[in-house]
Order: C-alpha cells, then sequence, then structure tokens
C-alpha cells in the first residue's frame, strides 16, 4: 500500500532521486534570492508586455519580422509567468506539490522555453533569408508566417507535454531523471540534444549572414569610403556577438546539465544550483526585447508614445481628483492627441546594418 500512495506526491520521486531538498530550500529561503527571482519575473512580463503593445499599436510594425518578434515577446512573456510560477512551488513547497501539479507546473515553464527557442530560430531563419534576397522585408507572406508561429507553437506545446501523455518515469523508477525526478531519463537526453541542435542552428545561421555582409561590404569598398565600410562591418559583428554571446550564455549551462542528466553522469554539486541555472536561462527572455528593439526608431518611439499616455493620463486623473498638477499644460492634450505629435516627429529610419539584421527598414 506505500509504493502504491507514495508516487501521488513530487517528494516521492526527489528523494527517489537522492536530491537534498534541505539544502535546496536554503536558496529558496534567501531574501536575496527571493527578491532577484520577483524582480526578473516582473521585468520580464513587463518588457515583453511593453514589445508586444509597441507591435499591436503601430501599424508600421505590422510586416513579417515583427510577427515574428511579437511571438517572441509572447513566448518570453509566458516565460516570465512560468518562473514566477514554479519558483513559487519549489524549495519548501516541492514536499506539498502532487504529481499532477508537478507535471503542470513543470510543463508550463518547459513549453514556453522551448516556444522561445524556436522562435529565436524562426528570427534567425527570416533574417538569413532576407539579407540574402537583399529585400527590405522578406518575402515571405503573412499566411507563411502565420503558419511558422502556429508550428512553433504545436511543437512546443508537444513537446512540454509528452511527459504528461506517457513519457515519464512514473511506471519505470529506474529510469527517473535526477534534475527532473518525474521524467524518464531518455526524455531529457532528447530535449537536450534537440534544443543544442537549434542553438548550432542559430549559431550557423548568424554566423553565415557575418560572412555574407563582410564579403559584401568588401565588394562595396571601391564604391563607398573605407572607413564606412569598415564601420559598417564592425557594427554587425558587434550586434551578432551580441545577440550570440547572450543566446549562448543563457543557454548553454541548462542544456548542458540536461544532457549530463540524460547520460547518468550529473554530478550532485550542480543539482543544488539548479534554481540559478533555471535563473539564467529565464535571463534570456529578459535580454531578448532589449537586444531586439532597443536600436529601432520605430519600437522607440512606439515606447515613448506608450509612457506618455500613461503619464498624460495619470495627470489628467490627478486634476480630476483636484490633486494638485505642477504644469497643467501638461494635461491640456488628449493621450491621442500626445500619440499624433511625437508619432509625426519621427524620422524615416536610416538604413543602418542592424536594420539589415533585425528591424527591417520601412517604406516610405
Amino acid at each position: 500500500l506505500t509504493a502504491v500512495t507514495q508516487p501521488t506526491t513530487a517528494m516521492f520521486f526527489y528523494n527517489l532521486s537522492g536530491r537534498d531538498l534541505i539544502v535546496e530550500e536554503q536558496h529558496y529561503r534567501s531574501v536575496g534570492f527571493f527578491i532577484g527571482v520577483l524582480l526578473t519575473g516582473v521585468s520580464i512580463i513587463f518588457l515583453n508586455g511593453l514589445v508586444l503593445t509597441a507591435i499591436v499599436i503601430n501599424r508600421r510594425l505590422h510586416y513579417p519580422f515583427y510577427y515574428l518578434l511579437g511571438n517572441l515577446a509572447v513566448t518570453d512573456l509566458c516565460v516570465g509567468i512560468s518562473y514566477l510560477v514554479i519558483t513559487c512551488l519549489s524549495g519548501v513547497w516541492t514536499s506539498t506539490v502532487s504529481t499532477s501539479q508537478w507535471f503542470f507546473r513543470q510543463g508550463l515553464i518547459d513549453t514556453s522555453l522551448m516556444a522561445s527557442l524556436m522562435n529565436l530560430m524562426a528570427i534567425a531563419l527570416e533574417r538569413q533569408q532576407t539579407i540574402f534576397t537583399m529585400q527590405l522585408h522578406s518575402k515571405m507572406t503573412n499566411q507563411r508566417i502565420i503558419l511558422l508561429i502556429v508550428a512553433v507553437w504545436i511543437m512546443a506545446i508537444l513537446i512540454g507535454l509528452s511527459p504528461v501523455m506517457g513519457w515519464n518515469c512514473l511506471c519505470d523508477l529506474s529510469s527517473c531523471s535526477e534534475t527532473l525526478p518525474l521524467f524518464s531519463r531518455s526524455y531529457v537526453l532528447t530535449i537536450s540534444i534537440l534544443s543544442l541542435l537549434i542553438m548550432f542552428i542559430v549559431v550557423i545561421l548568424y554566423t553565415c549572414i557575418c560572412v555574407y555582409v563582410w564579403k559584401k561590404s568588401r565588394r562595396m569598398t571601391e564604391h563607398t569610403s573605407r572607413d564606412q565600410s569598415k564601420g559598417t562591418v564592425v557594427s554587425l559583428m558587434n550586434t551578432v556577438l551580441l545577440i550570440l554571446g547572450c543566446f549562448v550564455l543563457c543557454w548553454t549551462p541548462a542544456l548542458l546539465l540536461l544532457l549530463l542528466d540524460g547520460l547518468h553522469h550529473v554530478p550532485q554539486k550542480l543539482l543544488v544550483v539548479e534554481s540559478f541555472i533555471l535563473t539564467l536561462v529565464a535571463c534570456n527572455s529578459l535580454v531578448n526585447p532589449i537586444i531586439y528593439t532597443y536600436r529601432d526608431q520605430d519600437v522607440r518611439t512606439t515606447f515613448k508614445c506608450i509612457f506618455c499616455c500613461f503619464c498624460v493620463a495619470y495627470h489628467a486623473y490627478l486634476s480630476c481628483t483636484g490633486h494638485e498638477v505642477k504644469h497643467p499644460s501638461q494635461v491640456q492634450r488628449t493621450p491621442v492627441q500626445t500619440y499624433i505629435t511625437i508619432y509625426s516627429s519621427n524620422s524615416n529610419t536610416s538604413a543602418t546594418t542592424w536594420d539589415t539584421i533585425a528591424t527591417p527598414q520601412q517604406p516610405s
């Protein structure tokens, strides 16, 4: 009877894997760790929500690349929510979590992370296709982009929910993973290899973009100044290194940990810092909206409009409630008028290196 009732709680599988939850709970009880988790999760949700709002309200951003960027914001938004959920249900709460609750929280974070990872690959593919065909915008139609986005989510959901559908170790306790005690080791190995393959493809695609633009710049040197051509290539290299550096830095530790676990060679000391490795992966969803939008003038202008609308609405609220406003002229315009004024002052985006790689130039 004991053998039948114990597997209904996640604690049974943690004990089976030899995890020392007492040591791990010390991290979750730390005030500094809690504040760090809270700030990370809230920042992920806020930044990606801001990017998503900007893409929705600005029609100048209704192009294939921005649809992929918006989907990346959605996936990273889900990562932020699921990261807060899984952290709140970890540590001291692990002993009270049932197997179904554990599958829910882990499936949520796995699906979100896999969708984000595959969407990064989709963006790299779109950028490579656009640059190699020398187009201002991708030749991909909106229908193809929508199909690509749907395919990303279908694959992510299937991968994330595979353990719920039977790819687990509930019926074969000898095959249980150590990092994810309710998952089968074969599933963990498959996920790690698949994710490493996606990472490899992303690195190859951006490397090909660098090589292609570098060769093109050498051919154009005779038509432009050498300093201008050199500056373009340097800017390109810096941008690509920033993308790949953050991507590889955030994902590599977690994928190597899962790979070692799948091969049954994971050191017990690494399991203690598992929560920090997960935080590092979540940080990729924090830097994605910054990396992919910080040089886009249209997106930056839309951000300013959003903040101005909130400021105008706030001052209007203070005025209506009888509070003092230092500058009454700030509430004379409506949010719509403020938006139009700022938006009309936006100059055409110049064709910089980053515009070619990450932010397609808008037609005049």
